[in-house]
Parts: C-alpha cells; sequence; structure tokens
C-alpha cells in the first residue's frame, strides 16, 4: 500500500457520550489528515452492553444464548453510525459497517464466538474510495449467518484481527487509562506507567485482571506479531507500545502485579480416591467452555478426597450444574461456593533467569498477616488465591515489595 494503514480501536468510556463521540472523531480525522489510511473500531456507549444484558435479565432469568448475541450486538451498531456522522460533519468521508457487514466470521458458539476469518474485501474497496471505514467491534456471523458476539472486551480482539487481515502499521487501542501500568493506579497510587511490555507479559496480566485489553486479543496479537500501541482517548502522550521483544528485559524481574476480585472458588467434597475421577469432572466442564483456573486436591483421607479450583463469576452458575451433576455420577459429596475470594498475581518475563521472587511474595503477605489459600505458578508468573477483604493490601506490600514504583 502506498500509505501506512493504522487501525485504530476506541472503547466505551471513549464513546461514551455525544461529546466523547465529536473529540474522537476529530482524532480520527487528524491521523487520516496525516496521510494515513484508517480503520476504527468502536464498542457500544458507555455502559450500554451492561445495560442491554440487565434488560435481558428483567424478561428472563436464563435468556437463550442466541437471543442474548441478538441484543448486545446493536450496541456497537449505535455507535459506528454516531461516529461516522461525526467523521461527516468534520468533512472527512466515512463509512460503519457491522461485523457481518465487513465479513468477519466465527465459529457457533453465541456469546463468546471465536474468529475463524476476516474477509476484508469490503474494507479495502472502502478505503481505496478515501473514505474512514468504521467497524462495530465484539461481534461477528457464522456461516449460517447467525450474529454472534466474542466475550467481554471484544473489541479488542476485531481490532487486533482486523490490524493483521489489513496488515496495518500498528493497531492503536485508546482508553481511559494511559497505557499499562505496574498495577492498577487505582489501588496503587505509585503505580507507573510502563513505556514497553512484551506480548508474553501483556498475556499474563491481561488474563490475571489487568483490565487494559482482553486476553484473547493479545494472544492473537502475539501469533501474528501484531504490534499494539495502548494509549489514551484524552490525551496525545504515547502509552505502552505491547511488542515481541522488549530490551533490557533480564533487568526487569517483575513487570506488574494484578488483582483479579471476580474469582470463585468451587469444592466438591468427598470425591472418590480413584483414578479417572478429576479427568471426569474437568472434561465436563471443559465441554460446556467453563475455563477453570487453579486447581488444589487435597490429601486422601480414607478413601475420599476433596478438589476445590477457581473459576470466573460469570461461569459459576454453569459450573455449578455441571460439578453437580457430575458428583452425583461419581458418588462424591456436596459441591460448596466461596465468593469471597481474590486473585493476586506478579507477572514478568525476567523471572525466567531469577529465583526467589515466589519467596518474596510469599513472605511479603506473610508480614501482612494475609492466608494463602491456593498457588499457581508458570515460567513468568505467581498468582496467589487470598480473602477479598485482604486482596488490596496485598497488591500494595507486593508492589512495593519489588520496588516498581521506581523509574527503571
Amino acid at each position: 500500500m502506498p500509505r501506512s494503514l493504522i487501525v485504530q480501536k476506541f472503547g466505551g468510556s471513549s464513546v461514551a457520550n455525544p461529546e466523547r463521540i465529536k473529540r474522537v472523531a476529530q482524532r480520527v480525522v487528524d491521523t487520516k489528515r496525516q496521510g494515513h489510511e484508517v480503520v476504527v473500531v468502536v464498542s457500544a456507549l458507555g455502559d450500554t452492553t451492561d445495560e442491554l444484558l440487565a434488560l435481558a435479565e428483567q424478561i428472563s432469568q436464563n435468556p437463550p444464548e442466541r437471543e442474548l448475541d441478538m441484543l448486545m450486538a446493536t450496541g456497537e451498531q449505535v455507535s459506528v453510525a454516531l461516529l461516522a456522522m461525526a467523521i461527516e460533519e468534520l468533512g472527512e468521508r466515512a463509512i460503519s459497517f457491522t461485523g457481518a457487514q465487513v465479513g468477519i466470521l466465527t465459529d457457533g458458539t453465541h456469546t463468546k464466538a471465536k474468529l475463524i476469518d476476516i474477509r476484508a474485501a469490503r474494507i479495502r474497496e472502502e478505503l481505496g474510495k478515501g473514505r474512514v471505514v468504521i467497524v462495530a467491534g465484539f461481534q461477528g456471523i457464522t456461516m449460517n449467518h447467525e450474529i454472534t458476539t466474542l466475550g467481554r472486551g471484544g473489541s479488542d480482539l476485531t481490532a487486533v484481527a482486523l490490524a493483521k487481515a489489513l496488515q496495518a502499521k500498528v493497531c492503536e487501542i485508546f482508553t481511559d487509562v494511559e497505557g499499562v501500568f505496574t498495577a492498577d493506579p487505582r489501588i496503587v497510587p505509585t503505580a507507573r506507567k510502563l513505556d514497553t511490555i512484551s506480548f508474553d507479559e501483556m498475556l499474563e496480566m491481561a488474563s490475571l485482571g489487568a483490565q487494559v485489553m482482553q486476553a484473547r486479543s493479545i494472544f492473537v496479537a502475539k501469533r501474528f506479531n501484531v504490534d499494539i500501541h495502548v494509549r489514551s482517548s484524552f490525551t496525545s502522550r504515547e502509552g505502552t507500545m505491547i511488542t515481541q521483544a522488549v530490551k533490557s528485559m533480564e533487568e526487569t524481574v517483575v513487570s506488574g502485579v494484578t488483582l483479579q476480585k471476580d474469582e470463585a472458588k468451587v469444592t466438591i467434597r468427598d470425591v472418590p480416591d480413584k483414578p479417572g475421577m478429576a479427568a471426569q469432572i474437568f472434561r465436563e466442564l471443559a465441554q460446556k467452555d467453563v475455563n477453570v483456573d487453579m486447581i488444589i486436591q487435597n490429601v486422601s483421607r480414607e478413601g475420599a478426597t476433596d478438589v476445590s479450583f477457581t473459576v470466573v463469576k460469570s461461569d459459576l452458575p454453569a459450573t455449578l450444574r455441571v460439578a453437580r451433576s457430575a458428583a452425583q455420577r461419581i458418588g462424591a459429596g456436596e459441591v460448596t461456593t466461596d465468593e469471597g475470594v481474590a486473585k493476586v498475581s506478579v507477572v514478568g518475563i525476567g523471572m525466567r533467569s531469577h529465583s526467589g521472587v515466589a519467596a518474596k511474595m510469599f513472605e511479603t503477605m506473610a508480614r501482612e498477616r494475609i492466608n494463602i489459600e491456593m498457588i499457581s505458578t508458570s515460567e513468568i508468573k505467581v498468582s496467589c488465591i487470598v480473602r477479598k477483604a485482604h486482596a488490596e493490601r496485598a497488591v500494595r506490600t507486593i508492589h512495593q515489595a519489588f520496588g516498581l514504583h521506581k523509574k527503571k
């Protein structure tokens, strides 16, 4: 392409009202007038998606997922049309599309569909006419012409996938924060903005509770090497670049501390201590698309054991249905839940070549008398389940202990 193409994504807070939509339109127009081709991905206005879900709950406690997708996909249709109007008002030509209209193909899993392909011919055609192309995020269509949505934060995935399909120079994710921080600044006032972060670290942070980006979008970016610039829609300052390689990564052992509050712990009591029991339980959960996080099995006593695991709260109803059914079938005891837990994690690619991170994290919490209920580790992260009431204090003290407030 003779000119560079940029994909820009604006979240719900960036387009929450007409004034903010006009501000976004100006930003898009400025980018276009710098000589770039621009494709914009937009989320639904403000809290529209939550409001639509609340509306559905007033009608049905268990609405069909197909109809939920039909409902939720309308939010982005409003925002793309309004943004196109705002750009036209500024003297540039623009056209808005739903995910279906630009050929964002998905599988048939309603409410959290997976991308299959993007047939971007229509986008290229409109770019060739000099238009700004605005695409509804968070949604797609199946081969059978069923509307689907991509799960919470799915507009990030739309933007990254379009950047890959269109071979964009960069994918800019505009949000209400200035980039990726060492911790949530609302919890840790001394948290520092990172200039760069690797795909691996960002993938862990996103999946562990950092709400800046959807984890699935980072996975796609890493797989296809799509550079992402996370920046504020309210300032022109540089944000955080998410890339394949980050300089001096060995010098920084820990890059960030994350907190995930929407965790629930499920315990199946008195599971028969025989081979294959755990496999049967977790196979059935996987078949229902429930993502199990941490798992712990207690020491066997008198031929039975307790199995505990964590899931996100949104998956709890489906998890309990499967767990209770499986427990009955294998002759286990009662299934209990605990929603008073949270997950605190430290993430850093430098942990691959440095030891002692877990010990330092545990010692820090021990000094604060914060009990650890479950532990999970990987090459570049350590996660602990603690009581929700102590979680924010844990994040602050761990952030301080690893010196993350200091400029490296």
